[in-house]
């Protein structure tokens, strides 16, 4: 999973223009072999609908233990630092 989730924050900062806790916090997806697409709770409806009718198999998964962790710490261009935890998991950011 560590690459797809890498792949997914990315997106959702670069193409989304989301601050990091935001690309973090977004429900994600998870191929997991073949035509299974595992997806969390609160991932986009409509998207998981277009995927069925592309002919994947989607699945729910109640549990976001299996769709990565992460912490993120952004420099901006003034030196200001800004950071963001996983809320799949316990963590906190901490800078100096």
């Amino acid at each position: 999973m560590q690459p797809q989730a890498h792949l997914q924050v990315m997106v959702n900062t670069i193409d989304y223009m989301m601050n990091p806790q935001e690309a973090l916090d977004r429900p994600r997806w998870q191929w997991v072999g073949g035509k299974t697409i595992e997806v969390e709770h609160g991932f986009d409806n409509r998207l998981a609908l277009e995927l069925m009718r592309a002919g994947h198999d989607i699945v729910v998964r109640a549990s976001s233990g299996t769709f990565g962790r992460g912490e993120i710490i952004w420099r901006n261009d003034e030196g200001v630092l800004c950071g963001a935890t996983e809320p799949r998991t316990d963590g906190q950011v901490a800078v100096w």
